[in-house]
Parts: structure tokens; sequence; C-alpha cells
């Protein structure tokens, strides 16, 4: 046994909320409250450990996480810079290291952020100013590039990979995707949604061996910011890693596995069902995509974006087409999750989900716990839907920051209800937070400052923050990082506190969390960390 005393504990267990103690046997945790009351249970069979009056919480989950992505990122080209020239001055810094032929990759350019004055506009109005082919052609002329912008939702390329892929100026736009092209009609550069994939398709793979070992050298890196658990939103390669990680016993984070919705048939076959698996790796939900992205314009909406009065977004399909997804899962017992940004897109997916619910009923099948993925807008008359239909909402607080000067000008009045974290729990809906990383710093101690200030580090864009009605307070944050998190994957009877019985996850803070200024989250990690009752971090 072991008995960490002397601490700051606060278990996120309503029934008990503060203690000073916790009592670990093996990988559970047996009991929290004194250290008297503890130790005489342990029966002197126990090691001790003084915390030295330091926080101890329940270790954090990121509840949208792209796991292969994120850990491979780790070795890409960092493009999440301030300004295009910057960026540029990466991708030739690395250029200098590359083999003849290699591919140049690389992720994070926000060209919402790049403060240039507009040289080249794209097609789809006058905010619109995606970078070029002929920017990279300057400074890797052989070697083929694919550039991911921030969002995962657009893909910048040089000419080289244009051409080992056949993309020409009469290429036609793939379903679902669009090759940009400039005023005279040439291929930009720009690739958009679905576009993506005819260049990202040829990029040679790496083994599912490199990716496992990308994903335990990731580990310490995500246990540094106190996260225990992840919930992966990446795809059969990723799963396979994680598999292998988990056989050979080198799989040190709790895993949420959801599944890609081109997978349903195989699952429905197989007859796999959500909660599949074991503390470590288990079957989450079925991932479907009903929309694109805000910094690519492709979000799906109900009114045009501001100065594109023909852009109203693309939308995958509508709620008839997803309630079939849908439909199917449920006969096998799968809950479903759905990527939604824009207000129709959201709309869509609760028409879908208020058909299951009544198809779940009248076929006496459970009602599982289905998700909507980001909901970064709603239109008003959806705002209630989600506890209406108890659907979890799996929001990324972090994205508001990212995303608000560009919301602002792009969907205009409809971002007071842009991630609307406080609409939503006061409805009643059940939160979880996550970052959808490596889209966004999968560090949850930023999403807390996010979830509590609306404001950048340089205070943009108020110090009252961006629409400040929809701050949340920290309790309720960390609620969302730790019990709504395991709710949504069907772990709350074992994860997301430190109360008896419960897995013994937990992190190790120098400071007391809820004594800070909400600007001190942004330096704040952990000291300590423990998972299934070990320390993988001190």
């Amino acid at each position: 046994m072991k008995l960490l005393y002397n601490a700051n504990i606060y278990t996120l267990d309503q029934s008990q909320p503060k203690a000073f103690a916790v009592l670990i046997d093996g990988e559970r945790i047996l009991a929290v409250g004194e250290k008297d009351t503890l130790e005489a249970m342990s029966h002197g069979r126990v090691e001790k450990q003084d915390m030295q009056g330091k926080t101890i919480l329940p270790g954090l989950t990121d509840a949208h996480f792209h796991f292969q992505h994120y850990a491979l990122s780790l070795k890409k080209i960092d493009c999440e810079t301030k300004t295009k020239e910057e960026c540029l001055r990466r991708v030739a810094e690395r250029v200098k290291r590359a083999k003849p032929g290699e591919w140049l990759l690389g992720h994070g350019w926000n060209h919402n952020e790049w403060l240039t004055s507009p040289s080249r506009r794209g097609v789809r109005g006058e905010d619109f100013d995606l970078p070029t082919a002929d920017d990279l052609d300057v400074l890797v002329p052989n070697n083929p590039v694919y550039l991911t912008a921030k969002s995962l939702h657009a893909a910048w390329v040089n000419t080289s990979a244009l051409n080992l892929v056949g993309i020409t100026n009469d290429t036609p736009n793939p379903k679902d995707g669009i090759i940009q092209h400039d005023s005279t009609g040439c291929a930009t550069g720009a690739l958009l949604e679905s576009a993506m994939s005819l260049v990202e398709n040829i990029i040679p793979e790496p083994s599912v061996s490199e990716i496992a070992n990308a994903i335990e050298s990731a580990q310490p890196v995500l246990w540094k910011m106190g996260l225990t658990g992840v919930h992966d939103f990446d795809r059969r390669e990723s799963f396979m890693a994680l598999q292998q990680l988990h056989v050979q016993g080198r799989l040190k984070l709790r895993v949420n596995k959801n599944l890609p919705v081109d997978s349903l048939d195989h699952a429905f076959e197989l007859g796999l069902q959500t909660g599949f698996g074991d503390d470590w790796l288990w079957i989450g939900s079925v991932k479907a995509f009903m929309d694109g992205a805000l910094g690519s314009h492709t979000a799906a909406m109900f009114q045009p974006y501001l100065n594109e009065p023909e852009n109203r977004g693309i939308l995958n399909m509508d709620d008839e087409e997803l309630f079939e997804y849908c439909r199917r899962a449920a006969d096998v017992g799968l809950s479903m999750t759905v990527h939604a940004i824009g207000d129709r897109a959201n709309h869509e997916v609760l028409d879908a989900y208020e058909q299951l619910r009544k198809y779940e009923t009248e076929k006496g099948l459970p009602h599982l716990r289905h998700r909507v993925e980001h909901v970064q807008v709603l239109h008003p008359d959806d705002a209630p839907r989600f506890a209406q239909l108890n659907v979890i909402a799996s929001m990324q607080p972090i994205h508001a920051l990212s995303d608000m000067l560009a919301a602002d000008r792009l969907w205009g009045e409809c971002s007071a209800l842009a991630y609307a974290w406080r609409t939503q729990l006061n409805y009643g809906a059940s939160l979880a937070f996550g970052s959808d990383a490596p889209v966004e710093s999968p560090n949850p101690f930023w999403g807390l400052h996010a979830a509590l200030t609306r404001r950048r580090v340089d205070g943009t864009p108020s110090a009252d923050g961006w629409y400040p009605e929809q701050k949340l307070t920290l309790a309720e944050a960390l609620s969302a990082y730790t019990y709504g998190a395991a709710y949504a994957a069907n772990a709350e009877n074992r994860l997301g506190k430190l109360a008896q019985n419960y897995l013994a996850d937990l992190i190790v803070l120098e400071q007391d969390i809820f004594s800070v200024d909400p600007g001190d989250l942004l330096a704040m990690n952990a000291s300590a960390v423990m998972i299934n009752g070990e320390w993988v971090l001190q």
C-alpha cells in the first residue's frame, strides 16, 4: 500500500471534496481522508510519502486528441507562427538538412493570424488569403512540401508536391474538397478538406512500430502537462500502435479509442461494442464528419460568411444520411460522435440524434452516450437541445482563443453563441473538454485558462474577455477535464475522481490551483504524476 499524506487534495468527489491523505492499494484508491484514519486502515503495511503540502488532483483527460498526429507532429516543422515570413524561415532551415527528394512535413500554420499585407487574394472573399505554392517554390524547388493548417482542414503544398500527385489547373475538385485557384485559374497550392488527401495519400506512411515509438516518446510530454488519459480520434494505424504498446506494457496513458465511420461496417460484422477493452484501452464511439472548419471557411452555416455571399461552407451529409449511420451503430451497441463546427452542421447532427433517440426507444435499445465534437457555433434554437437529448458537448476551450478574431470577422453576430460553454452548462448539458491536439496544444492548464478568461495571453480582446458571459469557474472547467471526460468515455465509475475503488490516477502540483491567479495557469505543470498506482513522473 501507499499512503500519500500532508497533501492538499481536491478529490472532485462531491460527497467528499477535500482531503489531506489518500491510501492506495495496488492500482486503486482504498480511501481518502485524514492521515491517522488511513494509516490505521493499512495495519502498518504501508509505504508513506510526505507530500509537503502540495496539491493533488485527479489525473486530467483530453477528451479530443489525435495521438498519432500529435506524436508525429513533434518531429515536424512547427508552422504555428505570427507571420508567414517566420513560417517560411523555418521551412528554409529544415530544407538545409533534407535529403534529395525527401518530403518536408509541417503543421500549425494559421493564415488568419499572419500579420502580412495581402498581396494575393483567394477567390472566395477579401479576407481569405491562403498561402501559395509560389511562396514555397522559391525556398524548396525540388523537395515536395506538405504543411497542414492548424485546423487540419487545409494544406499548403509546393509545385513539386502538386506535380508528384498530378494536380493541374484542370484537376476537378474531389467530393467535399476544394483545390483552390487564383483569379487566372491556376492552382495556388492550397488544398481544402478532402482535397488534402490527393497529396496526403502519396506521402510515405510511417510503420506501426514507428508510430508506436513516437507515441511512447510523447507520453512523458503529456504527463508533464498533467494528462493521464486521452480520447483518441486517429485511425487504424493509431489503434494498431496503441495495441502494440499495450501488449508490450509500454502504454502508460488511459486511451478511449474512437473508430472512423468508414469502419462501421467492419465493427458491425465483428459485433464490436462501445466499452469493449480494459482499463488502459477501450472502444469509444464511431466518429463521423458533418462539415469542415472555421479557418478554411468550410464550416456549414445557415447564413453566408461575411463578405462571401455565396459561401455557406460544406455540409458533408444531411440529418437523414447521418441517421442511417447512427441506426446501424445503435443496432450493434456503438455510440456515435460527430464533428460539427458550424450552426447548420450542429443543427443537422441534433436532428439526426433526435431520430436516433426515438429509434433507441422504439427498438428497446440502450440510450448510449452520443457526442458532438467541437460545437463551435449554434443557432439559438438549438442551444437547449444537447441537454434535452442527453447529448455530450465535447468542446475545446483553447479553440476560442485561437478563433475569436476570425469568428467575429467571418460569423459576425452569430459568434454570441460560439464556444458557448456556460450556455450548455446552464441548460444542463454534459461537458467534456479537450484540445484537438495537434490542432492546439494539449496542455489542459492552457485550456483551463481559456475557459476561465476567454482572453489571450496578450490580453486580447479585453480585460473581460470575449463574450465573457460564457466563462466558467475553475471547478466547472476542471470537472469537464476529469469527471466529464470520464462520463463521455463510459468510465465515470473508475476515473475522474479521487474516491474509494477508483483507479489511482493523480497529479501533483506545486501550487494550490484554486488559489492562484488565472494567468498563473499558463505556467503550471505537474511535478509528479501517478497512473495505476505507480509514479510515472516524479
